[in-house]
């Protein structure tokens, strides 16, 4: 289909649902809506292919794609497989990124950082976190991170946590405990002065919160918090090589896209506008300024000069792979979990955290932005433009 951006949207209504036991219902009735755009660009071979809680061939075609990923897709039902490869060999190790450390203290910055961004990965038991500091020219710093409620080990899983959520509200459901997590999480993040080396204080930038899990809870903490200006819910987007990138999405009114990330318009009234970025992308991004030598421009370093306090980071880095694939004239690397499924919540905070920073700013030399949106005006606006041009003529001519 040619409209990515409601497809988007109609699989975040799927998987929703979907995780909270709503079935599939609420993304039939979206796609329902909206059907004659979604089909835009499709050519369907077997219209009748369809279960029978599905609207059409588009439909169940599009469901198997959420369900079984881009490259089975396209291998198995569109018998066009993509080109892939795995690039294991390029892989930083475990010891390369524990020992990427940049000698300031925790919680510290150096002079050069201008903004601090945090993200919060949400979960039933546990919220992982990280911070990070940034240069305007992308040189960065992880500076903290941990999980609410913290564990007091230096390396745990999420599985076996001995202290959860639940523990802390003693009576709460998983939802109430949940938003109680988040509550005191962002407090702690955003009202706390991080200092440079320099004696400079900086606030926090942007803390941005995952909506994929409870995407309710997330959306009425930002909205009503005491933090809302700093706080936007958020939700990656992994774009493959077949899919189109965000930069060449359709522009709309309310909508602003930036480097490979966007924040949408409103959905509805419960739900306002949060920032979508592409994980692949960002992921990729991530591991490149890991690899940059330190003091060279655009590289990342970790707090401390102790290379064993990073282990479990180190892990859950590596808890993904890089599948190189190729479609629609690009090649792009799509970041696949492991097989036995390791814990990789860190990495999609430092993930979640790098988007932000080229959301407050944050440009890495020799890449290309977006260019920005046209301004729409209304009709009123442009009645106003034209009668000031015939004013100025006109005064022009009486001189």
């Amino acid at each position: 289909p040619s409209n990515e951006k409601l497809w988007v949207q109609y699989a975040q209504i799927r998987s929703d649902a979907l995780k909270n036991d709503r079935g599939t219902g609420e993304a039939t009735e979206f796609y329902r809506k909206h059907r004659i755009a979604m089909d835009l660009g499709t050519v369907v071979a077997w219209p009748q292919r369809h279960h029978p809680d599905e609207l059409s061939a588009v439909q169940h075609a599009m469901n198997l794609r959420l369900d079984h990923g881009d490259a089975a897709f396209r291998a198995e039902y569109q018998n066009e497989p993509l080109v892939v490869s795995t690039g294991e060999g390029s892989l930083l190790t475990a010891d390369e990124i524990a020992g990427k450390l940049s000698g300031i203290a925790r919680g510290k910055l150096p002079a050069a950082a201008q903004y601090v961004t945090a993200f919060i990965d949400v979960h039933d038991n546990l919220l992982y976190y990280t911070v990070c500091g940034w240069a305007t020219d992308f040189d960065g710093w992880l500076i903290d991170y941990g999980t609410y409620p913290d564990q007091h080990e230096s390396y745990f899983t999420l599985r076996k946590a001995t202290r959860t959520l639940q523990m802390l509200t003693p009576g709460a459901g998983r939802e109430g405990a949940i938003r109680a997590g988040l509550d005191v999480l962002t407090q702690k993040l955003i009202a706390k002065e991080w200092h440079r080396e320099d004696g400079t204080s900086l606030r926090m930038s942007k803390c941005l919160v995952d909506a994929g899990y409870v995407t309710d809870i997330v959306h009425d903490l930002c909205r009503h918090s005491v933090q809302a200006a700093l706080l936007m819910p958020s939700r990656g987007v992994g774009i493959g090589a077949a899919g189109k990138p965000i930069a060449e999405y359709n522009r709309t009114i309310g909508d602003q896209i930036g480097f490979n990330w966007y924040i949408t318009k409103p959905l509805d009234r419960n739900r306002g506008r949060h920032l979508r970025f592409d994980t692949n992308f960002w992921k990729s991004f991530l591991m490149a300024r890991l690899r940059v030598a330190l003091g060279d421009k655009g590289c990342l370093s970790l707090f401390g000069s102790e290379p064993e306090q990073h282990r479990l980071l180190a892990d859950h880095f590596l808890a993904e792979l890089p599948v190189q694939t190729f479609g629609q004239g690009r090649s792009v690397d799509e970041w696949k979990i492991k097989p036995d499924r390791p814990d990789n919540h860190l990495l999609d905070c430092v993930v979640g955290c790098t988007a932000a920073a080229s959301l407050c700013g944050a440009v890495l030399y020799g890449t290309v932005q977006p260019p920005k949106p046209k301004v729409r005006m209304t009709m009123a606006e442009m009645q106003r433009r034209a009668r000031e041009k015939r004013e100025r003529e006109g005064r022009r001519t009486t001189w």
